[in-house]
């Protein structure tokens, strides 16, 4: 066995253990490094504060989109007798599709045989479309000539009794869409001893439909309240 030394190695240099890189610290569960190579950070109490409060206040800018009602539906900050919105107004997008219909209908008559691609029978399959919908918005738009005071007054005549509680619904009847009130009422008594619903037409203020009974709702709890 020879005594030479170890090929490309100084003589005179004591050789020690190999040394590579360091190995990287382990990583917690929790602070996993952020994307990008960030290097993660714990939260501080100025992060959480932070944090709660804009939960509190509704999520920040997830907050300000909101659905909402238009301000003459909505009676949450309204202050006095409140007007139902007339039925009516189905006339307007009724005929604003009839216009439409026209110029469509007009584009489609005078070019149809012109040597042309950007008009063809779409413009005439899309006037019908708008005829048929400006008209079922002209004919279901009907004045609603009868307000909740007016229907719950014809209510109170038809059951008979004194009335405490009542509200008011508008619904809608029959392919023609014709307003109707939906009354439900209860007896002055406390607690009331009968309660009734009587529907009633919105334009000739007609009762159409209306029942009594006798109240089977428990009302001792508000006593209790009270």
């Amino acid at each position: 066995m020879s005594d030479d030394p170890d090929p490309g190695t100084d003589p005179g240099t004591e050789v020690g253990p190999e040394v590579g890189p360091e190995p990287a610290p382990a990583v917690e569960a929790g602070d996993q490094p952020a994307p990008g190579g960030a290097a993660p950070r714990g939260l501080s109490e100025t992060d959480i504060d932070e944090a709660l409060r804009v939960a509190a206040a509704g999520g920040g800018e997830d907050a300000e989109v909101r659905d909402t009602l238009p301000e003459d539906l909505d009676a949450s900050g309204y202050v006095g007798p409140y007007l139902f919105p007339n039925n009516s107004r189905r006339r307007v997008p009724g005929i604003i599709y009839l216009v439409f219909a026209v110029i469509l209908f007009g584009l489609w008559v005078t070019h149809r045989g012109a040597p042309q691609i950007l008009i063809n029978d779409g413009y005439l399959a899309a006037a019908i479309g708008l005829a048929l919908f400006g008209t079922y918005s002209i004919v279901t738009g009907w004045d609603l000539k009868v307000d909740e005071r007016d229907a719950l007054v014809a209510s109170v005549r038809q059951v008979g009794f004194p009335v405490g509680h009542a509200s008011a619904q508008m619904g809608w009847r029959g392919l023609l869409s014709r307003p109707t009130w939906r009354i439900l009422l209860y007896s002055a008594e406390d607690p009331p001893t009968q309660r009734g619903l009587v529907l009633v037409d919105g334009v000739d203020g007609e009762v159409l439909e209306w029942f009594v009974e006798e109240n089977p709702e428990d009302w001792s709890q508000y006593d209790e309240d009270a």
